[in-house]
């Protein structure tokens, strides 16, 4: 007989058995079997998971390949926004974001339309400040508090986006690629995620000098 098999098989009962204080598997033979392999699935699955990328090999993270991949990625969309363009009184794909923008949400503040568009102040002026000349936006003093600027898209905006519209769903339609409907969901749901925890620290206009310490002291990075 087998002994070090006997003990292997011993051991695995108990553990089959500590883990299964709920009842979720029958104490039967029948149930110890579907435990076995419910388990090893799992650890198939896991290492079905586990994927590659450039640098793995040498002891490049996964943060690290992230962080690339959405940097790459946003210059391929820039690159298919900037021909949606081509040829129109756009300048930019700021121009035409935050006409949608104002069409979706309708008339707010200049500060809640750069915050809207994750913009720093000067950098959404600009853009502000181009589609006023265009006559594509107005600007007026709200009535609670004139300090506050409120802007909302004109009818010639509206026009000039709707004529625009086509190639600009066309360039959103090739960035998701050839993702299935499904794979798009899920990234749909890890981005989510992600904005989730970026934007209130966003929301705080933290200093520069300031941020990443403040970050990875407040979420507790050095712990990960």
């Amino acid at each position: 007989m087998n002994f070090d098999l006997v003990k292997d098989t011993v051991a695995l009962l108990e553990e089959f058995d500590l883990n299964n204080k709920n009842s979720e598997y029958p104490s039967t033979v029948e149930g110890f079997k579907l435990w076995i392999f419910n388990n090893e699935s799992k650890r198939e699955s896991m290492v079905e998971n586990e994927i590659d990328w450039e640098g793995k090999e040498n002891g490049r993270s996964a943060e690290s390949a992230i962080s690339t991949l959405f940097v790459h990625l946003n210059r391929y969309a820039k690159t298919y926004s900037k021909a949606a363009i081509t040829d129109s009184d756009f300048s930019t794909q700021e121009d035409f974001i935050y006409l949608i923008t104002l069409k979706s949400f309708g008339t707010m503040s200049k500060i809640d339309l750069i915050k809207k568009n994750i913009h720093d102040k000067p950098v959404g002026n600009l853009v502000i400040n181009r589609l006023l000349k265009q006559g594509w936006i107005s600007q007026h003093d709200s009535l609670q508090d004139k300090r506050i600027k409120l802007i909302q898209i004109t009818e010639k905006g509206l026009v000039a986006l709707d004529h625009q519209m086509g190639k600009i769903r066309q360039a959103t339609q090739i960035v998701s690629g050839n993702l299935t409907h499904s794979e798009k969901m899920d990234l749909i749901r890890i981005l989510k995620k992600l904005n989730q925890f970026h934007h209130p620290i966003y929301n705080k206009n933290i200093d520069s000098r300031d941020l990443i310490k403040t970050v990875y002291k407040d979420f507790s990075f050095e712990n990960n």
